[in-house]
């Protein structure tokens, strides 16, 4: 919990984004902002409307893209164009 109570707002907000989006895995938010699955899952409960937050948990549970274990190894994954402009994205462009 320690964790959560040091992120900025802006972090926040992408975890958050990160987390709704279908294709994102828990890994890459894990990798980006050193957040496992189970503290982003308590992040959304708190920073979420109860029913919103019952909403995303119901399609994330056992969704296969949100584990990239679990993922096909010949998923492709959309990137938008404006990536590059997202400020908070740590990880290293290939």
């Amino acid at each position: 919990m320690k964790k959560l109570k040091e992120l900025s707002p802006e972090a926040i907000d992408r975890i958050v984004e990160m987390a709704w989006e279908d294709r994102t895995p828990f890994d890459a938010i894990l990798s980006q902002f050193g957040i496992t699955e189970g503290e982003t899952i308590q992040l959304m409960r708190l920073h979420m409307k109860k029913s919103s937050f019952k909403m995303w948990r119901a399609r994330v549970q056992g969704r296969s893209t949100k584990h990239s274990k679990k993922a096909p190894e010949n998923l492709i994954t959309f990137k938008s164009r404006m990536q590059r402009g997202i400020a908070l994205n740590k990880m290293p462009k290939r």
